[in-house]
């Protein structure tokens, strides 16, 4: 038997009369709705979260040859620093010059998401090369690692169209966002047995559950996990630098 009810307009109006009196306001009215849901006995209903798309390694091998092959040192970098540090596509742009720190292996991350600071680790193997591209970034007068011909920082828009294009070089069934190369980093970390622990410090993830545990943790401890288990990193671009 089909179950008929009340059209959500109606039965709105008709709770307004009763609530008028009460002048209400948005926290009266969810604290309301709470109340009620439970005299009723509805349960919250969960819609499950859709797995985020996390490339395989042989597709950001196929990936970075497309990009090797392209001879765009800057891209290569970006791509790198992506893919590298599972830093966002909105903190990239922001990163400044002064931001790092090639002996430490680190990049400070200023008000990143949920404007936090925060400290990322790069690959040790990645140190010359990113010094290079620093010292020609320095010699330009640059204010952020990476900038536009038009000597201004790239947009979120720029970066996202560039990666795309190597997606189709690549002849790649699902185009590698910024956020792809970042699930992919932090799945792998996790498949080489790096605790949740050690990974939050860095990637700017909020985990309440975690919470506790990872305010006990410092950086160097996720620095050290980090550093071992990118000696095993997939053979990406340690042929070519």
């Amino acid at each position: 038997m089909e179950l008929r009810r009340t059209s959500t307009k109606k039965k709105a109006k008709e709770l307004a009369k009763y609530l008028t009196k009460e002048r209400p306001d948005y926290p009266y009215l969810k604290r309301l709705f709470k109340d009620l849901r439970k005299e009723l006995d509805i349960a919250v209903t969960k819609i499950p979260k859709k797995l985020p798309y996390v490339p395989t390694e042989e597709e950001v091998k196929r990936y970075y040859e497309a990009v090797w092959n392209a001879k765009n040192f800057q891209d290569m970098l970006i791509i790198k620093t992506l893919l590298y540090t599972g830093v966002r596509v909105s903190e990239l742009i922001n990163i400044k010059l002064p931001d790092i720190d090639l002996d430490a292996f680190q990049i400070k991350i200023i008000e990143g998401k949920g404007k936090k600071d925060r400290v990322v680790p790069f690959s040790q193997g990645f140190r010359e090369t990113l010094a290079m591209h620093i010292d020609k970034m320095r010699s330009n007068n640059a204010k952020y690692l990476f900038e536009s011909n038009q000597k201004k920082k790239y947009t979120d828009r720029a970066i996202r169209e560039i990666l795309h294009k190597y997606s189709e070089r690549a002849k790649l069934t699902q185009p590698l966002f910024p956020h792809a190369l970042r699930h992919f980093l932090f799945t792998w970390l996790k498949k080489q047995g790096i605790d949740d622990a050690l990974i939050q410090p860095y990637s700017g993830h909020d985990t309440r559950k975690s919470l506790e545990i990872y305010s006990k943790l410092s950086i160097t401890e996720a620095q050290q996990g980090y550093n071992e288990a990118m000696k095993k990193f997939p053979e990406i671009g340690r042929a070519h630098v």
